[in-house]
């Protein structure tokens, strides 16, 4: 399926405009992790573990909004918008949003 952040697609006709998807995840910080970030980000190094568990929280986002889409007979998803928080009691759980507009091409 065909994903972007523009409104168009360069050589596509949209034909219709079928609905907005969107997916979420909502993943928990494990604190052994959120330790060894936060002694990553006082010595200056990056925090794979934060990395990883983003990107694990973004895919799965994405693979639920993909679903959503085809389950209406689209062909692509445009307009896409990626939105990060940090959720929960003391910011212990990391919130992915993705949202777009579901469409089908000529």
């Amino acid at each position: 399926m065909l994903k972007t952040t523009t409104s168009v697609v360069e050589g596509k006709e949209i034909e219709a405009y079928l609905d907005i998807v969107v997916g979420e995840a909502i993943l928990g910080a494990n604190i052994f992790k959120d330790i060894f970030g936060a002694i990553r980000d006082i010595v200056g190094g990056r925090a794979g573990a934060y990395e990883r568990e983003m990107g694990n929280a973004r895919q799965v986002a994405f693979e639920e909004m993909e679903q959503k889409a085809r389950q209406l007979g689209a062909d692509g998803i445009v307009g896409i918008d990626i939105d990060y928080e940090v959720v929960g009691a003391q910011g212990g759980m990391m919130m992915v949003s993705v949202s777009g507009t579901a469409v089908k091409f000529k």
